[in-house]
């Protein structure tokens, strides 16, 4: 089995917050992985290690068969590797082409080529239309587009993904579905966070789940789906049953009873005093 990302006992800490402990990954090559977590988990830590933003307080990463902390491997390694991140980081006074030529340039594209595919990406995530507004101007939606057009744009052979569908509407979200299936289908490796369990099941190969800085769970989603859902599987490694944390005992009294104020009159009696 070739690993596309191998990490082991992956730490990062801040002061005395452990974000991340020990994580040992094993994404193999050509595979879609999702990895998924509760808010604060640890994902968008792991990720920021993974991609070198953020040094690891321990632990060993290997990308591609190669060290990203040996300076000669890094390059390289960059070189194969497209990023969306939690934090979008686009330049807000430049336009859409205006930063993916900047992006093609720091991929040592030639420019031809990184007009070619601009034109097509710009086209497939519906931004031609804005194309010529600077980035400051669009919606979190539209800057996560173009954000995935940058990280599409060199055809890496690794592709971080840090929330690709929060955002998008429903026609882009079936774009990058589509698009994120020919990458694996063709060999590429796929690194995909979300909250959207039922898109993760529908589209990744492998998942593995962090709760409170310690990965629970690894596994190919057919091993997983022989025992039951990634939700309930999810929901079973983050220690969430059912309803357990929901207790409020006003819902149980029913609907609001007639005569009681509405919104309207609470509204028109003016800001309390």
């Amino acid at each position: 089995m070739t690993l596309a990302i191998e990490t082991k006992q992956l730490t990062r800490y801040f002061d005395d917050v452990h974000a991340v402990k020990s994580v040992d990954l094993s994404v193999q090559r050509g595979s879609l992985y999702g990895f998924l977590g509760p808010n604060g988990a640890g994902k968008s830590t792991t990720i920021k290690m993974l991609t070198g933003i953020l040094v690891p307080s321990s632990g060993e990463i290997s990308l591609l068969g190669k060290n990203p902390w040996n300076r000669h491997d890094a390059i390289e390694i960059k070189q194969q590797t497209g990023v969306v991140p939690e934090n979008l980081a686009l330049f807000d006074n430049l336009t859409a082409r205006e930063y993916l030529t900047f992006t093609g340039r720091m991929y040592s594209m030639d420019l031809s080529t990184i007009r070619e595919r601009s034109e097509e990406l710009l086209n497939l995530l519906s931004l031609e239309k804005v194309e010529s507004k600077l980035t400051v101007e669009y919606s979190h939606g539209m800057k996560k587009k173009l954000a995935l057009a940058a990280a599409l744009l060199p055809n890496p052979d690794l592709l971080f993904l840090d929330e690709p569908f929060e955002g998008v509407d429903a026609v882009t979200s079936r774009v990058i579905r589509d698009l994120l299936a020919i990458y694996v289908r063709r060999g590429s490796t796929v690194f995909v966070t979300s909250h959207v369990l039922e898109i993760v099941e529908r589209i990744c190969t492998h998942v593995g789940i962090i709760a409170n800085g310690q990965l629970v769970e690894q596994t190919s989603l057919e091993d997983l789906r022989r025992g039951s859902s990634l939700e309930e599987r999810f929901l079973e490694k983050v220690g969430q049953t059912d309803d357990e944390n929901i207790n409020l005992a006003w819902l149980e009294d029913g609907p609001i009873r007639a005569g009681a104020p509405t919104i309207t009159d609470v509204a028109s009696e003016g800001p309390v005093s």
